[in-house]
């Protein structure tokens, strides 16, 4: 699944849902690549009906392979600890080891956040539009990428919070940079932007 430069994701719909689940869908065929699952403790759950999500812990783990469930695999996970200011989003592989992470630019208006490997290095730097959901990954003065709102149509906007959106990767990184910018789209909505 990391070798793509396309991913289109598209939101399980729910009026009212205290986990949020995630297809992770080929744009052209439709075919399902993966599923990105927010797996919380019952605590949490309890605690999402009483505060707001945006303020509590998170994991999402992003599994590669269709269906049935039995044969999909753990590719990766994104984790946010209690978040107050500045959320650092760890990313990590199937074993629990930093893959790298994520961490919010200090005094955005945008609200870019930058994306490091494992030993802090900078990769790229996403920056957008958080009305308009318009992202670019940025190196320097080099775009690796955009993550563009899918609109699904009046009712399913105005009555759920459910969205898609594509995420395009420009030319081909080393699969290692690859799932670092899939696992920073990812967080946007299932991390960073959620409020209910």
């Amino acid at each position: 699944m990391l070798n793509r430069q396309t991913y289109f994701i598209r939101e399980h719909v729910g009026l009212i849902k205290l986990v949020d689940a995630y297809d992770i869908l080929d744009p052209v065929s439709k075919a399902k690549l993966g599923e990105a699952r927010e797996e919380i403790s019952g605590l949490v759950k309890l605690l999402r009906l009483l505060l707001g999500k945006a303020l509590l812990p998170t994991r999402v783990a992003v599994y590669e392979g269709g269906e049935p469930a039995a044969n999909r695999s753990l590719l990766f996970s994104i984790r946010r600890g209690v978040a107050l200011f500045r959320p650092r989003v760890d990313i990590l592989d199937a074993q629990g080891t930093s893959l790298g992470y994520l961490q919010a630019k200090a005094f955005s208006l945008g609200g870019a956040f930058r994306v490091f490997t494992a030993d802090g290095q900078e990769v790229a730097l996403v920056q957008g539009d958080w009305k308009g959901w318009n992202f670019r990954f940025l190196s320097g003065q080099t775009e690796l990428g955009l993550i563009t709102k899918k609109w699904a149509g009046l009712g399913k906007e105005l009555f759920t919070t459910a969205d898609n959106y594509m995420i395009s990767i420009n030319g081909t990184p080393a699969p290692e940079i690859n799932l670092l910018l899939l696992a920073a789209g990812l967080a946007i909505d299932t991390v960073l932007k959620e409020k209910d």
